[in-house]
């Protein structure tokens, strides 16, 4: 009863002076409203800066098959046959932590489109899903080849911008055939402009297709003992290719079947791998958990036993991502901080306000103290009439940063994204400020003598 007695009497007080009390409420008004529409505006231009960057390949990982070696000579990345599709099929749907995952077939060889040819940075054969990995998913126009292409090995492809650019004349390719490897390959969409990657390569000089297609058409690869890598590499029939054992020095760990064996047997392909196996985590901080979820699953598939060497690697782009987040975390604590200096003044106003009050009411407070009124009865007084005006500034600041924040979006297309821990903290800042800058007015008025008090003037 007696806390909400002494709200009434800071609330019948601020009453007196409507127009100083809006005015000593503008301050904090327009602090808290800077924290709202700061934050929202941080947050809206980190998460574009994250995804710009999570399209170049910060939120990445790159499997690459085993290095075989012979004689204390290694043959480097991809000289054996290690990884699968059923391998990235797996990693989809048995790690949480994995958005999306596409197997990817690479080739370099001569694109030709009538009288003109090029040789594009990256031939890719993969699977639509490819696209979510690069955060590709809309394209510039056309459609996407389908899960069903890939099982048939339809020789459909994607172009990016350079590719339109240099074989096609900036005209649209949609419709067209262009030849890799005397494979006609009819072009079905064209990707969005991506620009260059963090290493400076161009990221639409690409061609996309099936993997399948890439793989059994175009790279020509058995898939029973030609090396995945040197084969894509070897655009000559006749070269010789001395690193094309699958297991150099050692016997294949696999039988070799009989002639019966094989004539009945359905299916003679027995073992297809991938060049490389590209994963997206579904955020840069999941990278680690989920390289620990793939290389868990990846024992357990390639049956590798605990002290053995694995037969894949994985690279990730942890400088990429340190670099977003320290932007990302150097950003938001500049904002917090400009806002946090609006904050202040505006509770540096309010104790000047504050200190006005306490002198013009000089004999009302030594009135109250004659009927009995304790310091501690005006303390509270003006400290409540202190947080009062700062909680009215806060829900005002409130208002005016959201809506600061939603025309900033409308009117100058900024990226914003709400912000509910700023809301929260705006009102727990506005209490705060109130009883830090409230407290020195109210209690030089407690500490008054009513005698004095009674007689100012």
């Amino acid at each position: 009863m007696k806390s909400l007695r002494t709200l009434k009497l800071a609330l019948r007080a601020l009453r007196r002076n409507i127009m100083r009390a809006a005015l000593t409420t503008l301050g904090i008004v327009i602090g808290v409203a800077a924290v709202i529409a700061m934050m929202e505006i941080g947050n809206g231009s980190s998460a574009a800066i994250q995804r710009t960057i999570a399209s170049m390949g910060a939120n990445n990982l790159l499997i690459m098959p085993g290095t075989a070696a012979s004689g204390g000579v290694s043959f480097g990345a991809g000289s054996v046959k290690t990884l699968t599709p059923e391998d990235a099929r797996a990693i989809g749907k048995e790690c949480p932590a994995v958005a999306s995952v596409a197997p990817v077939e690479r080739v370099r060889t001569q694109v030709v489109y009538g009288n003109r040819n090029w040789v594009p940075l990256f031939i890719y054969g993969t699977t639509p899903d490819y696209l979510q990995v690069r955060d590709w998913t809309e394209l510039a126009e056309g459609d996407t080849f389908t899960d069903r292409d890939v099982r048939n090995a339809s020789k459909v492809c994607l172009v990016g911008q350079t590719i339109v650019r240099e074989l096609f004349g900036g005209q649209s390719p949609l419709g067209q055939e262009l030849r890799i490897q005397n494979v006609a390959f009819k072009v079905i969409g064209v990707l969005q402009r991506k620009g260059a990657n963090m290493m400076g390569m161009d990221q639409d000089d690409v061609v996309l297709a099936p993997w399948t297609t890439i793989k059994y058409r175009v790279a020509g690869s058995s898939v029973e003992n030609v090396n995945q890598s040197a084969a894509t590499a070897n655009t000559a029939s006749t070269a010789v290719n001395t690193l094309s054992q699958i297991y150099p020095g050692k016997a294949s760990p696999y039988p070799t079947p009989s002639a019966t064996q094989q004539a009945d047997t359905p299916l003679p392909v027995r073992f297809t791998s991938v060049d490389q196996i590209i994963v997206a985590a579904r955020s840069g901080g999941q990278i680690p958990l989920a390289i620990q979820q793939i290389v868990t699953l990846l024992h357990e598939r390639h049956h590798i036993h605990p002290g053995e060497p694995d037969d894949f690697s994985i690279r990730d782009m942890t400088e990429m991502t340190k670099a977003m987040s320290s932007t990302t975390d150097l950003m938001t604590k500049l904002l917090l901080a400009v806002a946090m200096i609006s904050l202040v003044v505006g509770g540096v106003g309010i104790m000047n306000i504050m200190l006005v009050s306490v002198t013009e009411r000089t004999r009302e407070i030594g009135l109250r103290m004659a009927v009995g009124a304790k310091p501690g009865d005006i303390l509270r007084q003006f400290l409540a009439e202190a947080v009062v005006l700062c909680l009215i500034g806060g829900a005002m600041g409130i208002l005016v940063g959201r809506g600061s924040s939603f025309l900033v979006q409308l009117v100058l297309n900024w990226p914003t994204v709400i912000s509910i821990g700023a809301i929260v903290a705006a009102v727990l800042v506005s209490a705060t400020v109130g009883i830090v800058f409230g407290y020195y007015p109210a209690w030089k008025a407690s500490r008054l003598d009513p005698i004095e008090a009674l007689r100012y003037e």
